[in-house]
């Protein structure tokens, strides 16, 4: 009898032992997950400005290394474009000659003028011949699909572009030979004034082998090496504006009550210590349903949606940087 009673009062402390340890894990659960749901974290962000020039070319020094401050139009990287050079030269080649043909049109063609005129044109049938031998190499290699069309059509404008010069020629000489007329003279300016555009137009690329910064800032990435070919519009560098800084948060609408545009919430960074600091909140956007949807009770009363928040520092807050891990305090 006193054997059963024994085993009575042990199973009632077991599961009363039980009971309690089930409880302290529910209750510790519950805090724990209440604790969770009311922190909500986020994340610095700062306006980066990706650097790239128009021209194709090899990079040939940079003049910042990674990590290094810069000010707006700082000198960053010189690309080496020996296509431009070549271009400039014969720009002004052609401004040249159109200078010589206009003055020969005022003044009266002379026997020595003549000469150079048809010294000209053959030059330019010259031009036109090689160029169109180019262009057949690379129309059959493109036929054979060994080159891309890109490269094609480059040879191909080209080749049009010394029939055009052929043909200017031609028309300067024949010019020479039956004298200037009133429509000569015109068409004699209009092709100086043509030549000067071009030469502008090459001049205006030169900017663009010297690739300045756009704003004050911290160099934050490299992409090329020194030596590596870039085409045009190819990031070259990046660099942040670490003055423009901003949190971006995730959250549920559901913790959204005292959270408005306008609003000021207290975050805290946890790479700068326990202090806390004031933010402006400046943006809240919903976010696509399908990827944030969540029920906000197991019953599934209705769906929370997520919502992008931004805030920006009331201050500036020291030794701030994009990527750190922020977390809103207050909520």
């Amino acid at each position: 009898m006193n054997s059963t009673k024994r085993r009575k009062a042990n199973l009632w402390r077991g599961l009363i032992a039980i009971g309690i340890i089930v409880f302290m894990v529910m209750a510790i659960g519950i805090f724990l997950y209440d604790k969770d749901k009311d922190v909500i974290y986020g994340e610095a962000e700062a306006t980066e400005y990706r650097v790239s020039g128009k021209l194709p070319g090899r990079i040939e020094e940079y003049y910042f290394e990674e990590g290094d401050q810069v000010k707006k139009g700082d000198t960053l990287v010189f690309i080496n474009s020996p296509e431009i050079q070549a271009k400039l030269a014969q720009a002004q080649a052609a401004k040249k000659a159109a200078s010589a043909q206009n003055a020969k049109a005022h003044a009266g063609a002379r026997k020595e003028q003549i000469a150079g005129a048809l010294a000209l044109y053959q030059k330019a049938q010259v031009g036109v011949d090689i160029t169109k031998k180019s262009f057949d190499r690379v129309q059959s290699l493109y036929e054979k699909n060994v080159v891309p069309q890109q490269k094609r059509d480059e040879v191909e404008a080209q080749y049009k572009a010394a029939l055009a010069t052929a043909d200017a020629a031609k028309t300067q000489y024949d010019m020479a030979v039956n004298g200037a007329q009133r429509e000569d003279i015109m068409a004699a300016q209009a092709l100086v004034e043509r030549a000067e555009g071009a030469v502008s137009e090459v001049t205006s690329y030169l900017d663009e082998i010297n690739l300045v910064s756009p704003v004050d800032g911290e160099v934050t990435e490299r992409f090329p090496k020194v030596g590596e070919l870039i085409g045009s519009g190819s990031p070259i560098m990046s660099i942040v504006d670490l003055k423009d800084i901003w949190f971006t948060f995730n959250v549920r609408e559901d913790q959204l009550k005292d959270m408005t545009v306008g609003t000021e919430i207290e975050v805290q960074v946890p790479a700068l210590g326990d202090k806390t600091y004031k933010a402006k909140v400046t943006f809240m956007k919903a976010m696509m349903s399908y990827a944030t949807w969540r029920a906000t009770k197991h019953t599934a009363k209705f769906d929370a949606k997520t919502f992008e928040v931004k805030a920006r520092p009331v201050k500036e807050i020291p030794n701030l940087r994009p990527g750190m891990t922020v977390l809103i305090v207050n909520k």
